[in-house]
């Protein structure tokens, strides 16, 4: 078995740098993220100190696939930081864990807890788990102002990859105007978006919290029961036994390098022709390897060519690992990993106009433009669209600042189209989609 240590601190890894606008701000407009981010928890977060005990329970299924396996339920009983009760149960995974001070016991039915399962249930619990590591850095954002449908964000950026294969992996934070309440997160490992809050006691909490991993795959926390936990029970918070660590699931982060020196098989990608876009450049993937050393999860995170993220992703997941351990214990790994591309274009997909894209779109959402945006800018995007409808991926084929392309991207992937037809059969096509800042 090998080793593997923690990934660096937050502010090591990502040495990014802000994004937040386009213009520099002046000092009334501006304040810390790292204070943003805390003024968002101290109205929100459940489970802090002087928290009231509660008692909450959640319901997890896929909005846009409710027959899939990505469902499940959370039922949590808590009375302070060092005594709760969680249990978790997936079609493929269920976890019942106890902690009563230093007692702690672990009870799991199978042997890999799934990355977006544990997403959602850490975004109900510590919904910005590096709130500390945001404390290091010097990022200045917008102050949060205007009304409850507004937002304000903090957009970052930071390098993965190695200098044979290098890609841009992108950070953004958004806190909503009137409370500054947290709107979501999405970084290469943890991403959220919170909404429907609802007063808790002397808090606010959202009540859905969802999150899109690739394109077409929504799933859903929804919390169906949050009440005050007055006088509980002292038997469930009794540890029998406290569990060895060997009987923890644990996922570690590492980094690339050091996830590549546990290969075991991991085959160069075969690239297959592609029908639109670059024919060589990088595209960069999330995977989550479990105790055995098999990947069981991949999602898309930046790619040149949004149409290799599904031929890439079948042959990452057949790669094998060397079993990583951490303090001696098994665990399961977190990683981004960058792959470099070189192919050609084979049976071209037709490129639509954005007008004639927009005669198919069904659903159209607007983008969020960052503040300091030139009013009038033009901002052109392309994307790919699959025979359902649903879009695939974007590219930056025009060269848009990098915040003003994040908002265009991040509106339209939620656009929905009717099919487009060719020869009679429907077919998948890419548009060039124009907006302007207003």
């Amino acid at each position: 078995m090998s080793a593997v240590t923690r990934m660096k601190t937050f502010h090591e890894l990502l040495a990014f740098f802000a994004l937040a606008g386009l213009v520099p701000l002046s000092s009334a407009q501006t304040v810390q993220l790292a204070e943003v981010a805390q003024h968002a928890l101290d109205q929100s977060k459940l489970t802090i100190p002087a928290g009231v005990p509660f008692h909450l329970k959640a319901s997890v299924i896929e909005t846009t696939n409710p027959a899939s396996d990505y469902k499940g339920e959370i039922e949590e009983y808590w009375a302070s930081p060092d005594k709760w009760r969680r249990s978790i149960t997936s079609p493929n995974f269920s976890q019942t864990v106890i902690v009563n001070g230093n007692s702690i016991s672990e009870n799991d039915r199978g042997d890999y807890l799934p990355w977006w399962l544990n997403d959602l249930v850490t975004a109900i619990f510590d919904p910005l788990p590096m709130a500390e590591q945001l404390k290091q850095l010097a990022v200045q954002m917008q102050r949060p102002s205007g009304s409850e449908h507004s937002s304000v964000c903090s957009r970052l950026q930071t390098k993965v990859g190695s200098p044979a294969a290098q890609n841009s992996a992108f950070l953004v934070f958004c806190f909503e105007g009137s409370k500054g309440l947290l709107q979501s997160v999405s970084t290469p490992s943890y991403e959220v978006a919170l909404d429907d809050y609802k007063k808790f006691n002397n808090k606010y909490v959202a009540r859905r919290l969802t999150i899109d991993p690739e394109p077409g795959t929504t799933i859903q926390a929804n919390i169906t029961e949050l009440s005050e936990l007055k006088g509980p029970d002292a038997t469930m918070f009794t540890v029998a036994r406290s569990s060895p660590a060997s009987e923890h699931l644990k996922s570690v982060g590492i980094d690339e390098a050091t996830l590549r020196s546990l290969s075991l098989s991991t085959p160069d990608i075969v690239w297959p022709s592609v029908r639109s876009g670059k024919t060589s450049g990088v595209l960069s993937m999330f995977i989550s390897v479990d105790r055995n050393g098999r990947v069981r999860e991949a999602w898309p995170l930046n790619s040149d060519n949004a149409g290799l993220e599904d031929p890439a992703r079948e042959q990452v997941m057949r790669w094998q690992f060397k079993t990583a351990t951490s303090d001696g214990v098994p665990v399961q790994v977190e990683s981004v990993i960058t792959l470099a591309f070189n192919t050609k274009i084979g049976d071209p997909i037709a490129i639509l106009s954005d007008e004639d894209a927009r005669k198919l779109a069904t659903r159209v959402v607007q983008p969020a433009f960052p503040a300091g945006a030139v009013s009038g800018t033009v901002v052109k995007i392309q994307i790919g669209v699959a025979l359902d409808g649903t879009v695939t991926g974007a590219s930056n084929s025009y060269n848009a600042p990098t915040p003003l392309f994040l908002a265009a991207y991040n509106a339209v992937r939620h656009w929905q189209f009717r099919p487009y037809m060719k020869d009679g059969t429907p077919d998948p096509f890419g548009a060039d989609i124009v907006f302007r800042v207003p």
